[in-house]
């Protein structure tokens, strides 16, 4: 009889969709190391979300621990798959952890971070964790400046605003620029899906030219 393992091997992402879905309608412990085992090799998307999901409806008193397990692996995935589904067990008390990789030398890893650090921080942690983030204003590619501002947008305006004004004075134009897209984003949530969408209509049209070009 198929068991989740071999599931989980199949090279079907519906199939090992179909496996962890299960997995998680049902819950079991004893499938708890292979779930968190495939969430560091796993290459679907879809499928990484459904094991988020599986994770959590196991016992949190379990599952944290061994989601911390994954923060020291050196694969990128395992780090960040970790950081993920933590935020959405919502533990505060791993948020030292959580914060540590904060400046992961894997750029992924480290959104994913600032994303769960801003979920799990306690309110007096979050100044410290608003100047610690505006450190990277200005920095890094479209996708990592939207992801830091959306960040700092979710510390919410009286912990952010601080760091944004200091940040709008500063003698580097990339710095007071990104600070600028953050406080708009802080004012209207909605900017920044109509940054994404201005983004991806870029990279399309920036294809469209590669292809015309031949």
């Amino acid at each position: 009889m198929p068991t989740l393992a071999s599931y989980l091997t199949d090279p079907r992402p519906a199939v090992r969709l179909r496996a962890v879905m299960a997995a998680g309608t049902t819950p079991s412990v004893d499938e708890l190391d292979l779930l968190v085992a495939q969430c560091a090799v796993e290459p679907d998307l879809q499928v990484r979300e459904m094991l988020t999901w599986a994770l959590v409806r196991l016992p949190a008193d379990l599952v944290v621990p061994r989601l911390l397990d994954e923060l020291d692996r050196p694969e990128a995935q395992a780090r960040s798959q970790a950081l993920h589904t933590l935020s959405k067990i919502r533990d505060g008390s791993v948020y030292p952890q959580v914060a540590r990789l904060l400046g992961d030398v894997d750029p992924g890893v480290t959104r994913t971070a600032w994303r769960a650090a801003v979920l799990l921080a306690p309110e007096d942690a979050k100044p410290a964790l608003a100047r610690t983030l505006a450190v990277q204003l200005g920095h890094g590619d479209e996708e990592t400046r939207l992801a830091l501002s959306r960040a700092l947008a979710g510390l919410g305006a009286d912990v952010v605003s601080p760091v944004l004004d200091a940040a709008a004075e500063h003698r580097s134009a990339a710095v007071r620029e990104h600070a600028a897209e953050t406080a708009r984003l802080l004012e209207d949530p909605d900017a920044g899906s109509a940054l994404a969408l201005a983004r991806a209509r870029r990279e399309v049209a920036l294809g469209r030219t590669r292809s015309a070009k031949g």
